[in-house]
């Protein structure tokens, strides 16, 4: 264990020279290359959180249904009632997506997966949220095929449906991709399978594909900026297998069922360094481990080469001594790779040892959360747009004469345009478990297997309004998250999180970054959703022409809800001609970062929109309150695109039109296409008008009966013809086909 690293080493593997210091006086002398490698994984902000954790332990973690709280275990559990949980979480892979977006964003469906069935869980459905530069590049197309085969096809070929999620596209992502992938799985409260490493002398196993050289500083690549010469990390992406996966997961669940597990650990980040080390930190043990064991893909592989790969369908398995060889025969079944590679000690030591020598000794407490990596506080301050942003006026833009004109350039805008090319690919029906496909809703439903139970589950975030104002466009996201799950019938429960900023330690990015923890946190306080767990992934920038240019910031939210009965799932599409389309909320001349503002008269600088959370919340026990009395038989939120183009969706799915008049006190521009927050469209038969303006009443919400559904697909406002369903139906279709 000699041939010592150098400072200028650390550096190059991304570690602070003060950094490197600090390794030296845990270690009590230099670290030895191997040593310094795994320091670097670990100490890389995507496992320590060096630069976030002391914002993200400001976020409530508290609530009523939580079995797990963030940072117990490898994704946040709520309970369902009956017995049962769901486990949840949201992740980033963003970086590799940006280089190889095949495989970028398979990986991501299957790193994300596992850490589900990890616990116990068996999964029962996905979600993803993308963000791409502008359409029209041909980078961006390429980008978009890839990640989206690459979701598809893992996805597919593993088994679990697709139910939703968020496409959009903006030129701050045009080098930097964002890839947030969701999982939800359900398990009986009793086969919770612990993360921690325990019981000294208690073999230590890895089980699933075998190691190879991909994903090799997975971790400190993510933990970097994209740049031109980014392509030289392509090694840094993993290779994926679904079909591996499967087994994977049916050989772990089988094991769950025994009493025979100490803990398991997926091996996603950082490998076999991530999974050692975590769980004896988390159990307080240590390990001896025999790299030699390890089955590997290649010859010769060095001994940091092992613990550094990043290869897919891997996991780490701690099982009670004398178990051996039930383990074995659990996944010889399944044909798996299942190799005794080490055991527990009693002492804060990770030893791994190749060719019958030591090649590194490393305390596993000083290498995680908590335990002895870094935590900075780092400097953040207000960029000067924020305040140049406030400064707009609705009164500075000319309201357009011919709103019909501006309401098919709308749909043939691609954040507003049909995503049929992308959802076509996924496979929404696999498992039988989405309720939300023959009744369409704002947010995914899952049945959950032998219950009446569904799980309601959206992912959200207008990263526009983020930019504009970090604190209020995050609470936005979180409340548009908890309305889409209102609107469809649920009761938000909890919360996971993918926060995608910039550089850390560019002060304004920091700034977006403290904004949205703070939005985030009075958000799920009022909500009563507390944040589960999630990640965090910075340096989403790209360097161009010697800049550095950040993403817009992107906290995306991943919120499940309950819904008791998945018959009352309330669903978003028109039912019958001559039913009310009544608007609950409040209407505002608003217009300020909407699509119409930004794509239609280019304007960029303008603040949020209109929000006031403590109405939002009124709105969504109101909305509650009048699908649990059977008032109305569709309910849409107003978002993207603003109420026309909710409107247009609520047609499009029964091919029936409508006919509106807009609110006289607001400007009809705004009416139609301002993206105000805390509005939804209900529709009713006229004999429940009377109960439904008693509940909105007795909420204080306001409301406004604006139309009707018209018996054809004519839509007309203000008795002028805005066309028909099918003619928005063409354009929104013809838009995103790369």
């Amino acid at each position: 264990m000699n041939n010592y690293a150098t400072v200028e080493q650390a550096v190059e593997l991304g570690l602070l020279e003060a950094e490197f210091h600090k390794i030296c006086e845990i270690l009590d002398r230099k670290p030895n290359f191997t040593e310094l490698s795994i320091y670097s994984v670990m100490w890389s902000e995507h496992c320590s959180y060096k630069n976030s954790i002391k914002w993200l332990k400001t976020l409530p973690k508290d609530g009523p249904h939580m079995l797990v709280k963030a940072g117990e275990e490898n994704a946040g559990l709520v309970d369902i009632g009956d017995g049962l949980a769901c486990a949840f979480k949201i992740e980033s892979h963003n970086h590799p997506s940006a280089l190889e977006p095949y495989q970028g964003a398979a990986t991501g469906v299957g790193g994300i997966n596992r850490d589900i069935f990890t616990m116990g869980a068996r999964p029962i459905a996905q979600m993803n949220s993308l963000r791409f530069g502008e359409y029209g590049n041909d980078r961006t197309k390429w980008l978009l095929k890839g990640v989206v085969k690459g979701i598809g096809d893992y996805g597919n070929s593993f088994g679990v449906p697709v139910l939703s999620g968020e496409v959009f596209f903006d030129k701050s992502y045009d080098q930097n991709p964002l890839v947030n992938a969701f999982s939800a799985g359900i398990m009986n409260t009793d086969h919770l399978i612990s993360a921690k490493a325990a019981g000294p002398g208690n073999p230590v196993f890895i089980v699933g594909s075998s190691t190879g050289k991909d994903g090799i500083h997975g971790a400190a690549f993510a933990s970097k900026d994209i740049t031109e010469e980014s392509m030289d990390d392509l090694p840094a992406v993993q290779v994926g297998d679904p079909f591996q996966e499967k087994l994977l997961l049916e050989a772990s669940l089988e094991l769950a069922k025994t009493d025979i597990i100490v803990g398991m650990q997926d091996m996603g980040a950082a490998g076999i360094t991530c999974s050692t080390s975590e769980m004896s930190a988390a159990g307080g043990v240590g390990m001896n481990i025999d790299l030699d064991k390890v089955p590997t893909r290649q010859k010769d592989m060095k001994d940091w080469e092992i613990l550094l790969s990043e290869s897919q369908e891997r996991m780490l398995v701690v099982v009670k001594k004398g178990e051996e060889e039930r383990v074995k025969e659990i996944f010889d079944k399944w044909d798996l790779n299942c190799e005794k590679i080490g055991e527990v000690t009693d002492k804060d030591e990770l030893n791994f040892y190749q060719n019958g020598e030591k090649v590194a000794q490393v305390p596993p407490s000083s290498l995680v959360l908590g335990g002895g990596a870094p935590i900075y506080d780092r400097a953040y301050s207000e960029p000067s747009y924020y305040k140049e942003y406030k400064k707009f006026s609705i009164n500075n833009i000319e309201e357009p004469k011919d709103l019909r004109e501006v309401a098919t350039f709308l749909f043939s805008q691609p954040n507003i345009a049909s995503k049929r090319w992308v959802y076509e690919q996924y496979d929404s029906m696999v498992g039988t478990n989405n309720v939300s496909t023959n009744h369409p809703s704002d947010a995914g439903v899952a049945l959950v297997k032998g219950t009446n139970k569904g799980i309601a589950m959206s992912v959200d975030c207008n990263s526009r309004y983020v930019h504009a104002d970090p604190e209020v466009g995050t609470t936005i996201a979180v409340s548009e998250a908890a309305r889409n799950i209102v609107v469809s019938g649920g009761a938000p429960s909890a919360v996971t999180n993918c926060l995608n900023f910039g550089n850390p330690y560019h002060p304004e990015s920091y700034w977006q970054f403290v904004g949205a923890i703070k939005g985030m946190s009075k958000a799920c306080m009022q909500y009563s959703t507390p944040v589960t767990g999630g990640n965090v992934s910075f340096y989403n920038q790209s360097v161009i022409d010697g800049n550095e240019v950040p993403v817009f910031p992107t906290p995306t939210i991943g919120m499940i809800g309950i819904l008791e009965d998945v018959k009352n799932i309330m669903s978003l599409d028109f039912k019958s001609s001559d039913d009310l389309i009544i608007l609950v909320g409040k209407s505002v001349n608003d217009i300020a970062s909407s699509e119409y503002l930004v794509k239609y008269h280019n304007v960029d600088a303008s603040p949020t929109p209109y929000f006031d959370l403590t109405e939002e919340h009124q709105l969504h026990h109101c909305i509650s309150s009048l699908i649990k009395e059977k008032t109305i038989n569709a309910a849409h939120d107003c978002a993207d695109g603003g109420l026309f183009v909710s409107l247009v969706e609520m047609g499009l799915y029964s091919n029936l039109g409508f006919d509106i008049k807009t609110n006289e006190s607001i400007r009809k521009d705004a009416f139609l296409f301002g993206e105000a927050q805390g509005r939804v469209v209900v529709t009713t038969v006229r004999e429940k008008l009377a109960q439904i303006e008693s509940i909105c009443k007795n909420f204080n919400v306001p409301f406004e009966i604006i139309g009707k559904v018209n018996s054809e697909t004519s839509i007309s406002v203000n008795k002028h013809s805005f066309g028909n369903i099918e003619d928005f139906r063409k354009i929104s279709h013809d838009v995103i086909n790369p």
